[in-house]
């Protein structure tokens, strides 16, 4: 029987928003990534509630473990090509509560309320300049020209990183019995820091863009080994020395993209004009 165009139209305009996600919501294979961008933000949560107990390690795990599931429900969505446009939205929104107000009230608790007019403004900057860098990313997530994505790169520090870097004087703290490290003339101007490192324009390594060569993966397994052998048995220490680590990097990674620049800007330099 030929169809009829004008009888189908309404049948096609369901279809469309079918595809759409607009009449029958979430398609089902996007309910386990966005289950696991939910369990990511309940984690966030539980860290300040935690923290309101006095019970810092806990509140750092919490926030460690949101970490986690932060790195796996993007990839979830991806292998059962769950991706959507409520995810992504989702995802930022718990990254801001996870990475952005939770560090921050942590810290606030654990020690800028004893300066607290410096302390609170500190620790609102911080959770601001989280939010600034999620809302730059979803702003810029359909841009096609980024110059610092094309090439492997991010911009500026990203929300799980910055959070884990704002918490080192906590990770010291666990193992060295030095009062100065809960001052919050020291805690201030270091969440401080790294609340510009995020909002900055600097070139920071993707782990996702990087590519290991084949006669070193099995040296890459060891490591990875070794590392979470020491995060199980020491992983107060092992997340300071990680930290560490990450911010050795950010010059190199600057001079990484400062020479991709050059080369990129080299052919076109060479082109005569009006060729």
């Amino acid at each position: 029987m030929p169809s009829d165009p004008v009888r189908d139209a309404p049948r096609f305009a369901r279809l469309r928003r079918r595809r759409a996600g607009g009449e029958h919501g979430i398609p089902l294979r996007a309910v386990a990534p966005n289950a696991v961008t939910a369990l990511a933000l309940c984690s966030g949560l539980t860290a300040i509630r935690y923290a309101i107990g006095g019970e810092w390690e806990r509140a750092v795990a919490f926030i460690m473990a949101a970490g986690v599931l932060d790195g796996i429900d993007g990839r979830v969505a991806r292998m059962l090509h769950g991706e959507s446009r409520f995810g992504a939205e989702l995802d930022s929104l718990s990254d801001a509560i996870s990475f952005g107000v939770s560090p921050a009230l942590v810290l606030y608790l654990w020690s800028l309320m004893y300066a607290p007019r410096v302390g609170w403004i500190c620790a609102l900057v911080y959770a601001v300049f989280c939010a600034l860098r999620l809302a730059r990313f979803n702003a810029r997530i359909d841009v096609a020209d980024q110059p610092h994505k094309s090439a492997g790169f991010l911009t500026g520090i990203p929300a799980p990183a910055g959070a884990g870097l704002a918490l080192l004087p906590l990770y010291l703290s666990f193992f060295v019995e030095e009062p100065l490290l809960r001052s919050p003339w020291l805690v201030a101007p270091w969440i401080a820091l790294i609340a510009t490192l995020m909002v900055s324009s600097f070139a920071t390594f993707s782990w996702s863009s990087l590519k290991l060569r084949r006669n070193i993966r099995f040296e890459a397994i060891v490591v990875v080994v070794a590392v979470g052998a020491a995060l199980i048995s020491a992983p107060w220490q092992t997340l300071s020395v990680v930290c560490l680590l990450y911010l050795a990097t950010l010059p190199l990674s600057i001079r990484s993209y400062a020479r991709v620049r050059r080369q990129r800007a080299a052919p076109l330099a060479s082109t005569p004009l009006g060729a």
